[in-house]
């Protein structure tokens, strides 16, 4: 466990290394990370909210440390070795030492499995600004308003703790519970149907066990159970394995990533050489095409 040191308010404060949550909000993987003002990012994941602020080489968060380690240090993966990924790169391979340069502070979170179906079928064909809104409508909708803890910077410039209103990610009976007419205006389109679908498969007892059993899955087997779901393709299966189960070895391609290898790997990404955690590797090569033009 990482040395934090808690303020007077019992918020944590901790350094962390290789994390920029910036970055991470802009690496398509998470979809309700914002900034907010004086650079605090709220979070909000599942059921969970909390906000954040980078000090120097620390962090303080706006929580307490039983939280802090019940829920946040896993959710954002700070028991993963991202320098000792970094290192295993080569030298030779100066296309992915550039992203990692790039994107340097992205860290795979460990996102909840259910929000993770939903939100990557949303994904289809999409943009990031686009699915951010859909995602946003979809928790205004169904989701349960709940009180957080914020931060907040008071007139001496401390930082003290505020209260902030926030909505849930939806449970999988609401969304099936309202049907297709619920789900109309949310800027879904077609992924109507899937996200349906979906939500009916999660539902209840049995979609509580069907979505445990994929928890215990390997990643073949995951991924294999995950393309017999109506509306998942390898690629959306990859991003729930490496998003919302953690299989770090996924290794999602999309039309960003297909052009990366192209240009750089004609003869195709090194995945063996890699294998195990390819798929932090494709996060930095993912934001660093995104984002290029923007960190230059």
């Amino acid at each position: 466990m990482k040395k934090m040191r808690l303020e007077q308010s019992a918020m944590v404060r901790i350094k962390i290394d290789d994390m920029d949550l910036g970055q991470i909000a802009k690496s398509g993987q998470c979809f309700r990370m914002e900034e907010l003002e004086q650079g605090i990012w709220s979070v909000t994941a599942g059921t969970q909210y909390i906000e954040a602020v980078k000090e120097g080489e620390e962090f303080l968060f706006s929580c307490e440390e039983e939280e802090f380690k019940r829920v946040w240090f896993h959710y954002f993966d700070l028991e993963g070795d991202y320098c000792g990924y970094k290192k295993q790169v080569p030298e030779e391979d100066s296309y992915l030492r550039e992203a990692i340069r790039c994107g340097w502070g992205v860290r795979i979170l460990r996102q909840d499995l259910w929000e993770m179906l939903v939100t990557f079928l949303i994904s289809q064909n999409n943009n990031i600004p686009r699915i951010k809104g859909s995602v946003r409508e979809l928790c205004n909708r169904f989701g349960e308003e709940k009180k957080g803890r914020g931060l907040k910077m008071s007139s001496a410039g401390m930082w003290e703790e505020v209260t902030r209103s926030f909505k849930t990610f939806p449970a999988p009976d609401s969304i099936a519970s309202a049907g297709l007419p619920g789900l109309s205006d949310l800027g879904l389109g077609y992924r109507d149907k899937y996200i349906l679908h979906m939500a009916q498969c999660c539902s209840g007892p049995d979609g509580e066990k069907w979505m445990s059993d994929l928890k215990k899955a390997d990643y073949e087997n995951a991924h294999a159970t995950l393309l017999t779901q109506y509306g998942i393709g390898k690629k959306v299966a990859d991003c729930v394995c490496l998003f919302g189960l953690h299989h770090v070895g996924a290794f999602p391609v999309d039309t960003h990533v297909k052009q990366i290898i192209t240009t750089y790997y004609p003869n195709g990404f090194p995945l063996n050489r890699y294998e195990g955690y390819a798929g932090i590797l494709q996060q930095y090569m993912f934001y660093h095409k995104i984002n290029r033009l923007a960190a230059e």
